[in-house]
């Protein structure tokens, strides 16, 4: 166990009431994941980063990441006021979080970027760590409820962006959700989508889709599912 302290402060401005306030991340050096599910979630032994990942004002209440807006329009503020910032009690978030305290701010995230109408990617994306928090703790039905939520939000991202040959990992996020919820028919279009593409150039992903198609396929022989993605049963 190392004696540096992992966890340090910076300085952040509120994108709502423009407070600065101080939240921790953990040092870049103690980042290193001990292992990594297919969906990007990564463990850690010590503290976990993805615990740090949403500032909370202590004023306001605004809770945001670091892709969020800089600062928000007046009816932004008006619209996250009356859905969220009247009923805030003033708290800190600062030091150190255990997973309960996480969570916590992760959904307070997504409550302040629905009351937004911030971008579909970033709600997809809070939607997913909240997923991996569950997993975390082995609350199998709530990470599956979260996983379909990020699911929806990925596809209207997709719907609305299109896809360009860079954005291989939404295709690929898209294939792999699909399968963790047992829709194993949608899991195989989407895979085969990223793979058959001419497009999309990043090996990488194209790798990891015909790895996890190559798993799913598996999985399908062990639930009597048939190799076109059809269910035998149904």
């Amino acid at each position: 166990m190392s004696d540096l302290i992992p966890l340090y402060s910076i300085k952040v401005q509120c994108c709502n009431c423009e407070h600065e306030f101080s939240t921790s991340r953990v040092r870049p050096s103690l980042k290193k994941a001990s292992r990594r599910d297919a969906d990007f979630c990564s463990y850690y032994k010590n503290e976990n980063p993805d615990y740090y990942v949403v500032r909370v004002c202590p004023e306001c209440g605004f809770a945001s990441t670091e892709n969020s807006a800089d600062k928000l329009v007046d009816w932004q503020r008006k619209a996250f006021h009356e859905q969220v910032g009247k009923r805030w009690k003033p708290r800190s978030f600062g030091e150190q979080r255990s997973w309960e305290v996480a969570l916590e701010t992760y959904k307070l995230a997504l409550l302040c970027a629905q009351s937004i109408n911030d971008k579909d990617r970033i709600i997809a994306s809070l939607l997913h760590h909240i997923a991996w928090l569950y997993r975390y703790e082995g609350q199998t039905e709530q990470e599956q409820r979260f996983l379909r939520y990020s699911l929806e939000a990925y596809i209207k991202v997709y719907e609305r962006d299109g896809i360009g040959g860079n954005d291989a990992r939404l295709l690929y996020l898209i294939g792999e959700l699909n399968r963790r919820i047992g829709q194993f028919g949608d899991a195989v279009m989407w895979f085969s989508r990223l793979i058959n593409d001419q497009k999309i150039m990043d090996a990488a992903m194209i790798r990891a889709a015909r790895e996890q198609w190559a798993l799913l396929r598996e999985q399908m022989r062990g639930e009597e599912v048939d190799p076109d993605g059809l269910s035998s049963r149904g």
